[in-house]
């Protein structure tokens, strides 16, 4: 498959074997494969206005070639193997051969030409989600146009009226193609580079998945109970950090495709939402935050000042979306002795183990079998030991030394002196004690309360302040 290195030497080629011929040039554009489910850098325009790219979180941004000034892209839909996390893959549905698909960047005002070859076993088409476009391209089957057959490949084209941040999905049988994971990412840019402009660009798609402990394929029927959610079809520890310099200006962009809504959580700083799939926010309307809730269908734009350095959680706040592989029907037994039980169990099934008798905090330490290509619903190392998360979670990296435009992994923090919370070994403080407003020392919590005073008589107005 071709890799991105190939994606950035191939651009060039790809637009000069555009404009050298008409005959090369109405051939359908290269459709470049992406084979690593790794951050890869952002996709400098090597034609074409310029831009400020943005970085697919455990993504890629899909090239085009220029013909007689359209921007061309080509999509193909198809079966693809996506690794969740190291340890487990899933046999889904996506584009250029991953899930989510790749994302396309442009510029207001640019005409686009987006083929879509489908290569499923079924018809599909693909829906511009947000954009304003003519009603035929709008992609939705049976209404604005024929569906997509297998094996054809149709032809979208629009000009990119508005800048902002918007998806690309399949509308038809959705509860199926969804459900494996197929959708994208989409980012118009302003005309203006100046517009708007911040350091450090992010994106990513939330989406939800029920695969069965050691199965390898969603199932597509499910409505609720769905035991993995992911940053662009990843799950923690497999998402990469987002790394970025002490005093950038920060936009995160985040778009939702699954069955609920997810409070999105980031530790540290607080920002303001900027923008949503409707267009960018009225500075006047904007108010700080360190938590957004992002509906289903919607798009939220977050921007913050990375001022203070460490390494900070960003994730959903709901806390079943941040474990993998979560089994529903498990009892709660905090508090219950299980020591006789699972000694008797143990003869008979060897590798039992006793779950939650003081929590499931023990489980992120526990190594305990589990099924193939399935992961532990609590995972990853950080520098103190187990962090116990799983699902939507990774990490804002902050440094003081991080070059601009470079998103290596700097490895985790190293904290100052006397800047880690830490155990402590004196003698415990006694308790304070609470003054009355006479200034007499209140009763000890563990004294009886004084008998309550009577109340008064109906109508009367004693004790009434």
């Amino acid at each position: 498959m071709v890799t991105r290195r190939d994606f950035f030497t191939g651009a060039a080629a790809l637009v000069g074997a555009g404009l050298v011929s008409r005959a090369g040039a109405a051939t359908l554009p290269e459709a470049p494969m992406m084979d690593k489910a790794s951050t890869q850098a952002p996709l400098m325009p090597p034609n074409g206005r310029p831009y400020n790219p943005v970085v697919t979180l455990n993504g890629w941004t899909l090239p085009w070639r220029m013909n007689n000034g359209v921007k061309e892209f080509h999509l193909v839909a198809e079966p693809v193997v996506r690794e969740i996390a190291p340890g487990m893959k899933a046999n889904l549905w996506g584009y250029n051969g991953q899930s989510p698909g790749p994302t396309i960047e442009v510029v207001e005002g640019d005409r686009v030409r987006i083929f879509v070859t489908n290569k499923l076993p079924e018809h599909t088409s693909v829906h511009w989600h947000g954009q304003r476009l003519p009603n035929g391209m709008d992609g939705v089957t049976g209404l604005t146009q024929p569906h997509i057959p297998s094996g054809k490949t149709f032809v979208y084209e629009f000009v990119a009226k508005r800048p902002g941040t918007f998806m690309y999905h399949p509308h038809g049988d959705e509860m199926v193609q969804l459900a494996m994971g197929m959708m994208g990412f989409w980012v118009t840019h302003p005309k203006n580079p100046d517009f708007m402009k911040v350091d450090r660009d992010f994106v990513f798609l939330l989406n939800n998945f029920d695969i069965e402990p050691g199965s390898y394929t969603p199932k597509v029927a499910t409505m609720l109970d769905f035991n993995l959610f992911g940053f662009n079809s990843r799950v923690f520890p497999g998402i990469d950090p987002m790394v970025v310099r002490q005093g950038d200006r920060v936009r995160i962009r985040m778009g939702n495709l699954t069955m609920t809504n997810h409070p999105i959580h980031l530790h540290g700083h607080e920002f303001q939402v900027t923008g949503t799939d409707g267009g960018w926010t009225n500075p006047a309307s904007r108010w700080p935050e360190v938590t957004v809730d992002v509906a289903v269908g919607q798009m939220r734009a977050i921007e913050f000042e990375a001022t203070d350095l460490g390494d900070w959680a960003f994730h959903c706040h709901k806390s079943h979306h941040t474990m993998n592989a979560m089994g529903h029907d498990v009892p709660t037994m905090i508090g219950v002795d299980h020591r006789g039980v699972a000694e008797k169990i143990n003869k008979l099934v060897p590798d039992y183990m006793v779950m939650g008798e003081r929590g499931m905090g023990d489980m992120g330490q526990m190594e305990m079998p589990i099924p193939d290509n399935t992961l532990p619903m609590m995972s990853g190392q950080g520098p103190f030991g187990g962090v116990e998360m799983g699902g939507m979670f990774t990490v804002v990296k902050v440094r003081r030394d991080q070059k601009p435009g470079d998103y290596k992994d700097p490895g985790w923090y190293k904290h100052p002196a006397g800047t880690v919370a830490y155990e402590w070994k004196g003698e415990t403080p006694a308790p304070a004690r609470n003054k009355s407003a006479g200034g007499k020392l209140m009763e000890p919590a563990d004294k009886p309360a004084k008998a309550l005073p009577k109340a008064p008589r109906a109508g009367g107005q004693e004790g009434h302040h």
